[in-house]
């Protein structure tokens, strides 16, 4: 299908490059990265081992917890293989393990559990209290309106078309270079509507918590996600899956950092609906190393 939407094409691209292709019993095959990219984007590798394990899990039985570890940078011009090992299947839980692979060597390593549906205790912490999406600046109204200000690579940033629409609730930390409070809230969803297959909401989560949340850690040291002399790399990332959602609605990502240390910085997000449902819980822990001699965008 074509479309005239960029946005919608970008959304499309995204549901294309999760869609692997099978090429043995428990053997996938991923998409290349997205061109002109220096590696592949680490949301891209989350997503689609999540779709690799969850096509050997029955579909009543939703993913709930994930963690991966990103050990190599992904080549963006070649595509991805996943492995997927069958660890466990037991009356309540199954148990995957994914290994994608690049080049015959191993760039990232994953464990994944899905769990029946079941009744139980219920309780959640208070989703934050900031405005609405409507009432937030879109991209395009972002850059028409602080273009001067905004950073040059914060320009190139908010200019591309993305399929995750993003409405961030204080725009001050793309626009001074003050210390602060490392926290930050973003609304996120799909920029067009997703089939009803669950998998395809929780791999477009994960594509999405990718985005900002190591970037949080910068914001105690007024640095910006594309500073020269900071080298970001996302070391590790986990998501719990609490509570059935769609991801082409209106989410709040929630993140804060709490530890900055070693050339490392660990963060944590907080995904709700609107009416205030706990969804989602991420933790990330990257590279945050400083560089010497290099040059900072104005």
């Amino acid at each position: 299908m074509t479309t005239n939407d960029p946005a919608q094409s970008a959304l499309d691209a995204l549901l294309a490059t999760l869609d692997l292709e099978p090429i043995e019993n428990n053997l996938f095959r991923g998409a290349r990265g997205i061109e002109g990219w220096q590696r592949v984007f680490g949301g891209q590798v989350l997503g689609q081992a999540l779709v690799a394990a969850a096509r050997t899990v029955e579909p009543e039985r939703p993913v709930h917890s994930l963690h991966g570890y990103f050990l190599l940078a992904g080549d963006p011009s070649r595509p991805i293989v996943y492995d997927v090992e069958r660890i466990r299947d037991g009356g309540s839980f199954t148990t995957r393990r994914v290994k994608a692979i690049q080049h015959g060597r191993p760039i990232f390593s994953m464990s994944s559990s899905f769990h029946k549906s079941e009744e139980g205790f219920e309780h959640q912490s208070t989703m934050p209290d900031v405005p609405p999406p409507e009432a937030l600046p879109n991209p395009k109204e972002i850059i028409g309106q602080h273009l001067d200000a905004l950073p040059v690579s914060m320009r190139s940033y908010w200019s591309r078309e993305r399929p995750i629409d993003m409405r961030v609730a204080d725009l001050q930390r793309y626009l001074t270079r003050e210390k602060k409070t490392p926290v930050q809230h973003i609304w996120i969803k799909a920029s067009g509507p997703l089939p009803d297959d669950p998998i395809v909401h929780q791999a477009v989560l994960a594509y999405a918590s990718d985005f900002t949340l190591l970037d949080t850690a910068l914001i105690a040291h007024g640095k910006l996600l594309f500073d020269t002399d900071v080298q970001l790399a996302s070391l590790d990332h986990g998501i719990w899956y609490h509570r059935p959602f769609r991801a082409d609605e209106w989410l709040l990502y929630a993140q804060d950092s709490p530890s900055g240390f070693g050339a490392r910085g660990f963060c944590r997000g907080s995904i709700y609906t609107r009416d205030g449902r706990l969804i989602a819980s991420v933790v990330q822990e990257g590279l945050m190393r400083q560089r010497t001699s290099a040059f900072v965008p104005n």
